[in-house]
């Protein structure tokens, strides 16, 4: 089970963006790679492959490894380790490590 999801609130750990806050867009779980809205804006620049087309230049988030993120707990709001816990029906689910809600 992976500690973050989609749709997560997460906050940067390290790396040039240490201290944002984001909503996770997309992961990459075979190599452990997170995207997440506003971290890590690379410039693109896009070349017209068709009749009519423009060119453009894009600034969009790129992934950044999933180690230098950390959730954030709906319920205390702080960033947390993740924990899993096995309810009575058998199902596992995520914990905060801080309060020990679910997540």
């Amino acid at each position: 089970m992976m500690r973050i999801r989609k749709k997560d609130k997460v906050r940067v750990i390290s790396g040039k963006d240490k201290g944002k806050e984001g909503e996770v867009l997309a992961l990459l779980p075979k190599r452990d790679k997170v995207k997440v809205a506003g971290v890590a804006i690379v410039t693109r620049h896009l070349k017209a492959r068709r009749q009519g087309e423009v060119s453009s230049i894009k600034k969009e988030e790129c992934f950044i490894p999933a180690a230098k993120v950390m959730p954030i707990c709906g319920s205390c709001k702080k960033a947390c380790r993740v924990a899993t816990k096995s309810l009575d029906n058998g199902m596992r689910v995520r914990v905060c490590g801080r309060c020990k809600e679910i997540m």
